[in-house]
C-alpha cells in the first residue's frame, strides 16, 4: 500500500497499538479498526480461550481490517515463557529465559512459539527480553532475563530473534536501553538510574547493538528515567534516548515502541497531551496502550490534531509509517 494515498487519520491510527476486552469481533474492536484506523492489536489473558478462539479473533480482526481498506493489523503477545507468558495449555509451555542453558535451547523455544503463534495469526511477539540482570541488586528483571553476563545475553537473544523471525513472527527486543540494574518495578511507578552512556555501552547496551545488527523488527522502549543521560524524561518520552542514541548513535531504523503508556510510571506523572507531543518529537513509531479506556482515542486524537498544525509532524509521521509499513511488507503481506 502507498502511503502516500494515506489519510492523516491512517497515518496517525498507524501509530497505535491497542488492548481492547473481548474474545471475538465485537463493536469495541471494530471502532478501534474503523473508527481509529489502529496500526495493531496486543492480546492479554482476557482475550484468549484456547487456540481456534484465537485464531478466529485474530481472522476475523484482519479481515474486517482489509474490509476497511485498512493495511494487514500487527497482532501482538507477551509469549517470553516462564514468568511472562499469555498463551497458556495446549500451548507449550516453556520455564523462561533463565532457565534456558545453550543456544540450542533459546532456537527450540523460538521455533516452537513461532510456529503456534503462526497458527492462531499472531504475527508479533514482544520477545526476547535482553535487558542484563545486574550483579549486586534485587533486578526487577531477575526472573525474565537471560543473566547477567552482557555476551550471553546477546548470544541467546540474538538466537531468539533469528528463529522467531526466521519462522515468520516479528520479534520485538526490549527494554531499551536496558533496566537489568533497576528494582522498582515500572507499573507501579517510574525508577530512576543515574547511570552515563559509557556505562549503559559497556553493559546494557552490547545485547541490543546484537539484535540492531541482526535485523530485529522492533525495540521497545523502557519506562526508566536515565538521569545521567536525560534528566527530565523516561526513555519512553526521550528524544535524547529513542532519536538521538537509538536511531542515530546506533543506527536503528527498525520499529521504535513504548511500553504500556497506562503504567503507573507514565500515566501517573504525565497527560496525554504530553505523552504524544514527546513521542511525535523522538520519532517513536508505535504507542503502546493495553487497555480499553479514554487513552487509545485520546492518543488517535492527539497525533492527529499534532499533525492538522504542523507540517513537519506530518513528514515525521510518514518516516513513521514508512517504517511500519516496511515491517508488514516484510512479514505481512
Amino acid at each position: 500500500m502507498n502511503i502516500a494515498n494515506f489519510t492523516l487519520e491512517q497515518l496517525a491510527g498507524q501509530r497505535i497499538m491497542a488492548g481492547f476486552e473481548g474474545t471475538e469481533l465485537n463493536s469495541d474492536l471494530k471502532f478501534l479498526i474503523d473508527t481509529l484506523r489502529v496500526g495493531g492489536l496486543i492480546l492479554f489473558s482476557g482475550n484468549l480461550s484456547n487456540p481456534e478462539q484465537i485464531k478466529k479473533l485474530c481472522s476475523s480482526a484482519q479481515s474486517y481490517a482489509a474490509s476497511c481498506g485498512q493495511p494487514p493489523l500487527f497482532i501482538a503477545i507477551d509469549q517470553e515463557g516462564g514468568e511472562v507468558a499469555r498463551l497458556k495449555e495446549p500451548f507449550t509451555q516453556f520455564s523462561g529465559n533463565p532457565h534456558m542453558k545453550s543456544e540450542k535451547d533459546a532456537k527450540e523455544f523460538a521455533t516452537i512459539a513461532a510456529e503456534e503463534l503462526s497458527g492462531v495469526r499472531i504475527n508479533m511477539n514482544m520477545a526476547p527480553v535482553i535487558d542484563v540482570a545486574y550483579k549486586g541488586v534485587e533486578s526487577v528483571m531477575k526472573g525474565r532475563a537471560f543473566g547477567d553476563n552482557p555476551a550471553w545475553v546477546s548470544k541467546m537473544g540474538v538466537t531468539v530473534i533469528k528463529h522467531l523471525q526466521g519462522n515468520g513472527i516479528m520479534a520485538v527486543a526490549k527494554h531499551f536501553p536496558g533496566i537489568g540494574r533497576t528494582t522498582l518495578d515500572s507499573h507501579i511507578d517510574m525508577p530512576f538510574l543515574k547511570v552515563d552512556s559509557e556505562a549503559l555501552f559497556a553493559f546494557d547496551l552490547p545485547p541490543f547493538e546484537a539484535a540492531i545488527n541482526n535485523g530485529v523488527a522492533g525495540i521497545m522502549l523502557s519506562h526508566i528515567l536515565y538521569s545521567g543521560i536525560d534528566t527530565e524524561w523516561p526513555a519512553s518520552l526521550s528524544i535524547v534516548i529513542a532519536k538521538d542514541l537509538l536511531r542515530r548513535k546506533m543506527g536503528f531504523d527498525g520499529l521504535v515502541m513504548t511500553d504500556d503508556i497506562d503504567m503507573g510510571s507514565i500515566a501517573g506523572h504525565y497527560d496525554i497531551k504530553i505523552i504524544i507531543k514527546q513521542i511525535l518529537l523522538a520519532d517513536i513509531d508505535l504507542v503502546l496502550v493495553c487497555h480499553k479506556g479514554p487513552w487509545i482515542e485520546s492518543a488517535f486524537n492527539e497525533i492527529l490534531r499534532s499533525m492538522e498544525q504542523s507540517q513537519p509532524i506530518v513528514e515525521a509521521g510518514r518516516k513513521s509509517v514508512s517504517r511500519i509499513m516496511r515491517q508488514k511488507e516484510r512479514f505481512l503481506f
